[in-house]
């Protein structure tokens, strides 16, 4: 099985890889853009190419090299994947000092940043430099949805390797060869519209498949304002239920080991200089759950926006090409009640929600505002 088996629909993206890997004439650069939609693969891309490149076979997925690549444990292979809002400098710092060291196992030092539109301004003025002064076996991987999310200056630094989104039938086959009926599997291929880990979810846990619908069901709602108050509370309300009871053990136990290692006894006051130490992880703590939450709001955007997709496909003619199938009568429903001019409207309000989220709007705000202007009102 070879480290590019599990990147899916990526012909092109793959062929490119591999003529650097294989040392093809100008196809090797010290620093790579890997650009998609969402569940495109952009960080399997990069975890392959990484897992290829310490290869001696140039990415067979068997070997040590490769398997410890895949799985983050190779001392060559850096992956960051922040969990907070930003990447500030001090952690781009750390990053172009690791790159300036020499190998040490490997063929390649590899840093690989998942979430590089979260690099800050002065992050990525720090991540120029080590770009632009790379160590003889460095490279540098950078993964974002599209390039106008990296500084223009880095960017032009980089090769970029584009990623689409992956077909519904590409999708429906990894999910079968994983064990997933074909029924279930081709139905969660539409819904997720090729995102493969969305997908993957939809097919196999219950409880994302009912939250699904409870977001579905939030036009049919919309009757009055106090419909779209309720929506809007519940939306909130909601994402933030599932961040904390996503992050709550993890807190206890970040919370339990620095206390360990700052001698905190429970009753007894704080050691001198422990205070601090505490204060900066809630901090943290609290930017993770805060990404959390915005994450969940924006599955609910994007759920929303495949709803009156669906409403805008039935009412200009299109009724065969849906993507939420088994809200049919409810879409047409909807598309019967206004016309597309409407339908295009409430699409952009969605959009600006997010765009007021990304602005720190208060999202009960943001939220409230959006489906008052999706309701009928």
């Amino acid at each position: 099985m070879s480290v590019w088996d599990s990147l899916i629909g990526q012909p092109n993206a793959v062929s490119t890889l591999q003529r650097a890997v294989e040392g093809t004439s100008h196809a090797m650069t010290h620093a790579w853009l890997f650009t998609g939609p969402p569940g495109s693969g952009r960080s399997v891309a990069a975890r392959g190419f990484a897992a290829a490149l310490q290869c001696e076979s140039g990415g067979c997925g068997q070997c040590r090299a490769c398997t410890t690549s895949l799985a983050g444990s190779h001392p060559d292979v850096t992956v960051v994947r922040t969990e907070k809002l930003s990447i500030g400098i001090e952690e781009v710092r750390d990053l172009v000092r690791r790159a300036a060291m020499s190998p040490t196992m490997g063929r390649w030092q590899t840093i690989i940043i998942e979430d590089s539109d979260r690099i800050t301004e002065r992050g990525a003025n720090a991540l120029l430099k080590g770009i632009e002064e790379p160590g003889a076996k460095t490279v540098w991987m950078l993964c974002t949805p599209t390039a106008n999310d990296v500084v223009a200056t880095v960017r032009s630094r980089c090769r970029q390797v584009s990623l689409v989104t992956p077909s519904q039938e590409a999708v429906t086959t990894i999910l079968m060869g994983e064990g997933i009926p074909e029924s279930k599997a081709r139905f969660a291929a539409r819904v997720c519209q090729g995102h493969i880990g969305r997908a993957r979810a939809v097919a196999t846990n219950p409880d994302v498949a009912v939250r699904r619908k409870e977001i579905l069901d939030i036009p049919g709602k919309l009757q009055n304002l106090g419909g779209c108050l309720e929506a809007a509370s519940w939306a909130i309300s909601t994402a933030q239920d599932e961040a904390s009871g996503a992050t709550k053990q993890l807190d206890a136990e970040e919370k339990e080991q620095l206390s360990t290692v700052l001698g905190i006894v429970k009753g007894k006051p704080l050691p001198r200089g422990a205070a601090g130490p505490m204060k900066e992880l809630e901090e943290q703590q609290g930017l993770r759950a805060k990404r959390l939450v915005r994450d969940r709001l924006d599955s609910i955007l994007l759920e929303l926006t495949g709803y009156y997709r669906d409403v805008l496909m039935v009412q200009t003619g299109n009724s065969e090409n849906l993507v939420n199938t088994d809200y049919r009568k409810a879409i047409e429903k909807t598309a019967s009640q206004s016309g597309p001019e409407m339908t295009i409207r409430r699409i952009d309000a969605i959009s600006d929600c997010g765009l007021a989220l990304a602005r720190n709007v208060a999202p009960l705000l943001a939220f409230e505002a959006m489906l008052v202007s999706l309701s009928s009102l």
